[in-house]
């Protein structure tokens, strides 16, 4: 069993910055591909970004782009989301999840955290 355990979000204004962080324990971090989502009220679950097992390869969503980073450290097992230039519309529960590599699809993921609030002031 992998256990995710997000931290790191809040309230902050338009313009401002986040990071993320995603502590993952119980099995061997590095064998997993790692995922940010987030979910507003009343939308469904959206991607956000992704790395693969050896952080060499990172996809973003359109909306993501050149604000967010994703990144990982394996000695640490644990994986970030740098959010910079943040918007009201990314007001969001932001959650981490493990998966598959080279798969970036909700149903590629097998373990989720329970998600971290981020509210973006306008």
């Amino acid at each position: 069993q992998v256990q995710l355990v997000e931290s790191g979000g809040g309230l902050v204004q338009a313009g401002g910055s986040l990071r993320l962080s995603c502590a993952v324990s119980g099995r061997t971090f590095s064998n997993y591909a790692m995922g940010w989502f987030r979910q507003a009220p009343g939308k469904e679950r959206e991607f956000v970004a992704f790395i693969t097992r050896s952080g060499g390869t990172t996809y973003y969503a359109d909306s993501a782009k050149g604000r967010f980073t994703i990144s990982r450290d394996n000695a640490k097992n644990t994986v970030y989301l740098q959010m910079n230039s943040l918007k009201p519309g990314d007001t969001a529960v932001y959650s981490c999840a493990a998966g598959v590599d080279y798969c970036s699809g909700a149903g590629c993921f097998l373990y989720w955290g329970q998600g971290t609030q981020v509210t973006v002031s306008s």
